[in-house]
């Protein structure tokens, strides 16, 4: 649990500025494709430590599109509850 609130901590906070920074301003049609543009884009959500997210999915043993798509899905299940 420890190693996944590590990685998704900061993923989440990507996530979100993602789906801010679209027309629908959701998470109900984010694309993996679309955060890892983002994730490499170092000047977008700069507070978001890119590192951080990447080492917690090697701890966890998990590809990285693996933990994005993860999160876009639960976030998906929030998304009323979160305003996107």
């Amino acid at each position: 649990m420890e190693k996944v609130l590590y990685t998704v901590d900061e993923l989440t906070g990507l996530i979100f500025a993602c789906a801010m920074a679209r027309p629908s301003k959701s998470v109900t049609d984010m694309e993996v494709k679309s955060v890892t543009k983002k994730f490499k884009a170092l000047n977008f959500a700069a507070a978001c430590n890119r590192e951080v997210i990447k080492a917690g999915a090697e701890l966890m043993g998990v590809e990285l599109n693996d933990v994005i798509q993860d999160c876009i899905l639960a976030m998906r299940t929030k998304h009323e509850e979160i305003g996107c």
